[in-house]
């Protein structure tokens, strides 16, 4: 038997490799679109256990022409689009280019396959960050929840996944929206509040630093494992038909408690080192996020196996690992 087909773009980011490896051991020939990178040396630095296997092409969301050349070359089965600039907090500061790669970009990609591989199946990376402070009675978040994006980058989602549902129902082209909230791991980017915590901490457990500017403590979030979460991706393209999903724990932890929890194992008082430094603040800040993912474990059969605690102690044991430093974790 022949085997499927999987392009993922933004495949060297934390997301895009885990799906990388999910798809491989499950028997796709899978090809990645990396986005032209002057430091070649870092660029796919998170695919070092699968790099052998893939095959790479050069592209960008934003170049229409090249999408449609690799549409083309690959005539993949499932299309997943993982790229975008998705920092929240530095769409403020580039806005036009989050629109125009995180939102247009989008649009690029869903075009590209009609005219080229119109039944191949697509998953589009929808986001949390499309909700705002918009919450339903209960205090969850769920598909049927109204959008109301307070951030660049929201609004260039919004956009994205109401153009997603337009071609699904304009074109009857398989296209399925996953609407997750945050997810992690070890290979989270530094510049997110998780991992920026996780390696604060364990520098100056070991003595490197001693404190760790911080922004909202307050704020509280939903977060998950990016290995539960790309399993659901690939569930997603799956089903007979397409359909839109929230992807979340339904558990919502506070910065605070990140703070505390990694803090506290590797045997210190978050309070001890962490300062309060307003640029880390957003102009518009969401309070209380957590999803309701009752319709992906129902439809699904979905079930993440990370919870909280377990996530951010595989990111503390790797990152003292890929540090190097001889640090003991203390029981919480």
């Amino acid at each position: 038997m022949k085997s499927k087909k999987a392009l993922i773009t933004g495949v060297n980011g934390q997301d895009g490799s885990y799906l990388a490896e999910f798809l491989l051991s499950m028997g796709y020939e899978v090809h990645g679109i990396l986005r032209r990178n002057s430091v070649a040396e870092n660029q796919t630095a998170r695919l070092n256990s699968c790099y052998e296997q893939l095959n790479l092409h050069y592209g960008d969301l934003t170049d229409l022409s090249s999408l449609i050349d690799i549409f083309k070359k690959v005539q993949p089965d499932e299309i997943y689009n993982l790229a975008a600039q998705s920092h929240v907090r530095i769409s403020f500061d580039v806005p036009i280019s989050t629109a125009s790669i995180t939102g247009l970009g989008v649009l690029n990609l869903l075009e590209s396959c009609r005219l080229v591989c119109p039944n191949a199946k697509i998953y589009q990376a929808s986001s949390s960050e499309m909700f705002g402070n918009t919450i339903d009675d209960d205090g969850f978040q769920r598909e049927t929840t109204q959008l109301v994006p307070v951030s660049p980058y929201g609004c260039a989602k919004v956009f994205a996944y109401n153009i997603c549902r337009n071609y699904r129902n304009s074109y009857n082209m398989f296209i399925s929206n996953g609407i997750l909230f945050n997810h992690e791991s070890p290979r989270r980017g530094s510049n997110f509040v998780t991992s920026k915590i996780v390696k604060g901490a364990i520098q100056i457990a070991a003595g490197k630093q001693d404190k760790l500017a911080m922004g909202n403590l307050n704020a509280r979030r939903d977060w998950g494992h990016a290995k539960d979460y790309v399993k659901a991706m690939w569930m997603m393209l799956q089903q007979d038909k397409p359909d839109d999903f929230v992807c979340a724990t339904g558990i919502s932890y506070s910065v605070k408690d990140v703070c505390e929890h990694v803090f506290k194992r590797l045997g210190m008082n978050y309070e001890d080192h962490v300062v309060i430094d307003e640029k880390y603040f957003r102009p518009e800040e969401l309070d209380d996020l957590k999803g309701d993912s009752t319709k992906l474990k129902t439809n699904l059969n979905w079930k993440p196996e990370y919870d909280f605690y377990s996530l951010l102690d595989e990111m503390i044991e790797v990152k003292i690992q890929e540090f190097g430093y001889d640090l003991k974790l203390h029981s919480v």
